[in-house]
């Protein structure tokens, strides 16, 4: 099988190759470049795989008048810059001990080793510089169904590093096929591991979670998280029951993820997950918009047309409903509104706290009004 794309052609990505099988070293593209061409998705990052030492990689990229990073030349990567891009290029290898997501490798000149080394199957196929797929542990198959299964025992990939079972759960959610599940295998291995997740940093479960409520669909993968005993234990409390309600009724809208998040409730989700600080801000007003009695077109207006979406979808979400007729044209009214009322409008006749109550009070009905009513009417209801 071939495979092809701008990525591939680019002079940049070739120049990187050629260097190294002119002087006699296999140079191939791995991972997710790979997967992703295969499965028809845009690929952000050409890595490539070669039997060259580092040591090599550097002398070659200096002689072919190109920078060299040694970025991880002790795990054996040296980032090639060509073209003004950056390509991860690492020397085939094999693990001699793991210490977590750390491991001590060997460098080794035997593809299939490399191979065996690799989270998931579809993380672990080769390509040419013409575009020929080297599939060494029979990955392809496992791309073509769209089945997301771990290289080699599950136990031991998860014990190499225990982000790997977010990891399955985020691949399925991205690339697997629904209909067909995710590998029994594979499952059982990570709710009997699910405790290793605790010894992750907040910051890499974080951003795996990310990924993964960001997917097309990540209902099924997240529901299997809560059966398998994970999600509680990144989540306590977490719930993914309302989760497919939502995604069916964002329809063709982009899925936001922090309100899919949201839907999913639990502890401390911003703690736990280690949100940004607008991220923080963001999901606490979701989460009070949840149980508030503010409609569309209000949350639109104190907030933002994009967090009143959120909200309005997660309300109809956790209570099995539709949400409001007319929603979103609601939500682009009270974005667009601008309260007309202004203090020096009240001012001298009122003051101080009576102000601030004269200006919530008119502010109130402005919006009860649907936002029409005018200004000198909305300064005689404060004076009264």
């Amino acid at each position: 099988m071939n495979i092809t794309g701008d990525w591939l052609t680019d002079p940049a990505t070739q120049s990187v190759l050629g260097m190294l099988s002119a002087a006699g070293y296999q140079a191939l593209c791995v991972g997710g470049c790979v997967r992703n061409a295969l499965l028809g998705v845009p690929v952000a990052d050409v890595d490539i795989a070669t039997d060259a030492l580092p040591e090599t990689v550097t002398i070659l990229a200096k002689k072919a008048g190109l920078r060299a990073v040694p970025t991880g030349i002790e795990h054996g990567t040296v980032t090639v810059v060509a073209g003004g891009t950056g390509f991860e290029v690492t020397t085939f290898r094999h693990d001699v001990e793991t210490y977590g997501r750390h491991a001590r490798v060997a460098f080794s000149a035997d593809l299939k080793q490399d191979a065996q080394r690799r989270d998931l199957t579809m993380n672990a196929l080769y390509a040419q510089a013409d575009g020929q797929v080297i599939d060494p542990i029979g990955g392809l198959a496992d791309i073509t169904a769209r089945r997301v299964r771990f290289v080699g025992a599950p136990e031991d990939r998860i014990q190499e590093d225990a982000l790997r079972i977010l990891r399955f759960f985020r691949f399925h959610a991205q690339y697997g096929d629904p209909a067909q599940g995710l590998d029994p295998e594979a499952l059982a291995a990570c709710a009997r591991h699910s405790a290793m997740l605790e010894t992750l940093s907040r910051e890499r479960i974080g951003a795996e979670m990310r990924k993964l409520l960001a997917a097309p669909d990540p209902a099924p993968a997240v529901s299997a998280m809560q059966a398998s005993g994970v999600l509680l234990r990144l989540l306590p409390g977490a719930d993914a029951r309302a989760l497919p309600v939502l995604v069916h009724l964002e329809g063709d809208a982009p899925g936001g993820w922090l309100r899919r998040l949201a839907v999913l409730g639990g502890e401390s989700p911003a703690e736990g997950l280690r949100l940004s600080r607008a991220e923080t801000r963001d999901f606490g007003h979701i989460r009070d918009g949840l149980s508030s009695l503010a409609p569309p077109s209000e949350l639109a207006y104190r907030l933002n047309d994009s967090l009143a979406a959120d909200i309005t979808l997660a309300r109809a979400a956790l209570m099995e409903t539709p949400p409001p007729a007319d929603w979103q044209r609601d939500i682009a009214r009270g974005a667009q509104a601008r309260f007309p009322l202004r203090p020096a409008d009240l001012m001298p006749d009122l003051q101080g706290p009576a102000l601030g109550i004269a200006l919530k009070k008119a502010e109130a009905h402005w919006i009860a009004s649907g936002f029409q009513t005018d200004r000198e009417t909305l300064r005689e209801l404060a004076l009264t």
